[in-house]
C-alpha cells in the first residue's frame, strides 16, 4: 500500500519536473523566436548583423529545443542519443553542402 503512494507521489512529482521543463522550454523558444523576428520586420539592424543574431538565436534555439523538449543533455544516458543527433546533421550537413557545391560548380559551368 506504501509502495503504490510512493510510486504515485514520485509520479506526481516527475510530471510536476516535466511540465516545469516544458514551460521554461517554452518560454525561452518565444524569447529566441520574437526578437528575431522583430529584427527581420523592423530592420532596425544592418543586414549582416541581423543576419548574424539570427543565426545566434536560431542555434541556441536548437540548443533549448533539443534540451527542454527532447530530454537530450549531457548525461551519461542521454550521450548516446546525443552522438546519434550529432552524427545525424553531420550527414545532412556534408549531403546539404555537397549539393550546393555541386549545384553552384555546375551554374558557373554554364555561363
Amino acid at each position: 500500500m506504501n509502495a503504490t503512494k510512493n510510486d504515485r507521489d514520485d509520479l506526481a512529482r516527475q510530471r510536476a519536473h516535466d511540465t516545469r521543463l516544458y514551460i521554461v522550454g517554452f518560454v525561452l523558444a518565444v524569447a529566441l523566436t520574437v526578437p528575431p523576428f522583430i529584427l527581420a520586420f523592423t530592420g532596425i539592424l544592418p543586414r549582416g548583423a541581423s543576419l548574424v543574431l539570427v543565426g545566434i538565436a536560431a542555434l541556441v534555439q536548437i540548443v533549448v529545443h533539443m534540451r527542454f523538449f527532447l530530454h537530450v543533455d549531457l548525461s551519461r544516458q542521454k550521450r548516446e542519443d546525443l552522438q546519434l543527433i550529432l552524427f545525424t546533421v553531420l550527414l545532412l550537413a556534408l549531403m546539404g553542402g555537397g549539393t550546393i557545391w555541386i549545384l553552384t560548380d555546375l551554374a558557373a559551368r554554364m555561363h
